[in-house]
């Protein structure tokens, strides 16, 4: 059966250290989502759940190109954790082998995937480089793909995730479109996370331009160019190349893990 029908669509469940996905293969069939689809897709009572859904598209010039929904149900700008994530799909899907290159709404993304078992995959995946940012003392506003605003915190268990992360997501004195949100706190050199996503609006286990951004700022503010980021239930790691105040090669590397296929049935 083709993966896409008048009414089902086959799918696959992936998780980037519990940010999770739906996968739709689309590389030899047109696919035509509407926002409303998307967004009952992603619920997750209604529907299959998931902080986004990724489509992996043909490219001319690179092994495939990824096209990024929030759960929200609308295109959204570059996601780390499913830049991972769908390069295991393509990977499983047997579209590319253990490296490859490929599209997305930021540019192009070198990736290199380890098959750990048959369904856990280790993914290392070269990001934008970083040429400028707004540093404060406890305070970062960058872009890694997506914009984010990690803000240095004291303790990370007290915070009220949703609100807190909600009042400087929509802060318009720190960004006109809105912002991704990660609290940061260094514990005996140990960076752990939490992270509030705008179009998810609220906070996920893990994200991965989130991540990048947080390893950046614990780069500028405690040193070092090999970062080691705890998120909720999962360690993820920043490598890059840092000259003066600009970040080159950065590279997020972490687990992939296939949750299970399905099919999706719906009503036209």
């Amino acid at each position: 059966m083709n993966n896409i029908t008048n009414q089902h669509i086959k799918f696959s469940k992936f998780h980037g250290a519990g940010n999770d996905f739906i996968m739709i293969n689309a590389t030899n069939e047109e696919l035509l989502l509407s926002e409303e689809l998307i967004y009952k897709m992603c619920d997750r009572r209604l529907g299959i759940g998931a902080d986004g859904l990724i489509i992996l598209m043909p490219s001319e010039n690179h092994d495939f190109r990824m096209r990024y929904y929030n759960c929200d149900g609308k295109e959204s700008t570059f996601c780390g954790n499913g830049g991972r994530c769908i390069a295991a799909f393509a990977h499983y899907q047997n579209i590319i082998k253990n490296t490859a290159t490929y599209e997305a709404v930021d540019g192009i993304h070198k990736v290199k995937v380890t098959e750990i078992s048959s369904n856990e995959y280790h993914v290392e995946l070269t990001m934008r480089d970083i040429l400028s940012y707004k540093l404060e003392n406890d305070s970062l506003l960058i872009n890694t793909g997506s914009p984010h605003y990690v803000k240095k915190v004291d303790d990370l268990e007290t915070l009220d995730i949703i609100k807190d992360g909600a009042s400087i997501r929509y802060d318009k004195n720190i960004s006109s479109d809105g912002v991704n949100v990660d609290f940061l706190v260094n514990r005996d050199g140990k960076i752990h996370i939490r992270t509030y996503e705008r179009g998810v609006e609220n906070e996920t286990l893990a994200c991965g331009t989130g991540v990048t951004a947080s390893a950046i700022a614990a780069s500028l503010w405690y040193g070092g160019n090999n970062i080691d980021i705890y998120t909720q239930i999962a360690k993820l790691n920043v490598r890059f190349d840092k000259d003066n105040n600009t970040f080159k090669n950065v590279v997020l590397s972490g687990p992939a893990t296939h949750v299970f296929d399905g099919m999706f049935i719906f009503a036209k």
